[in-house]
């Protein structure tokens, strides 16, 4: 894409939103729940970066993934803080990779508190990599065609004279 004076930026007020402020941890520990509450909202919005390939046309979208995270941490806190906090902790603590393996113990607390208040179970190991067909309301973008130009260079004459090489050919294997 080319940048001219053409070109719309949206003004500030479009793209701001409140941010989400947590920690690497924080994230972690609700990673995979997250994914599962927002996945609809997350694939409508990778679908729109897929299909139109600019930006500036999914901020709607952007800002659908900002609230349904915020939604969700926002009903996590409500709901499921203690064993949520204690989980986070140990992902920070217990390993400088912030691996999880050390962590399942607390993992498996915080996993029963998210089933029986939210209702939403731990994905299985290899949902996310899963294949599924995502339905939108979004119109298809149109698809633009092959740019044509018209103003390709005319070739040489059949009857042009061609001169050989004035260094022998270009192939140096071939030569004497």
């Amino acid at each position: 894409m080319t940048i001219t004076n053409d070109v719309v930026l949206p003004e500030e007020s479009e793209l701001t939103v409140q941010e989400i402020n947590l920690s690497t941890p924080t994230l972690h520990a609700g990673a995979f729940h997250l994914g599962k509450y927002c996945e609809e909202v997350n694939n409508e919005f990778m679908l729109c970066r897929f299909e139109e390939k600019d930006p500036r046309k999914c901020i709607n979208e952007g800002k659908a993934v900002t609230a349904c995270t915020l939604e969700f941490f926002r009903k996590v806190k409500k709901t499921c803080l203690a064993e949520f906090n204690q989980y986070a902790h140990c992902i920070d603590k217990s390993s400088g990779d912030m691996g999880l393996q050390h962590c399942r113990k607390t993992q498996g607390v915080f996993d029963q508190c998210m089933l029986e208040n939210l209702n939403l179970e731990r994905p299985p190991f290899g949902y996310f990599t899963e294949v599924r067909v995502h339905a939108t309301t979004r119109p298809k973008p149109s698809i633009e065609g092959k740019a044509v130009y018209s103003d390709v260079t005319p070739a040489l004459p059949e009857n042009a004279e061609k001169k050989p090489a004035r260094f022998g050919s270009r192939f140096y294997w071939m030569t004497e």
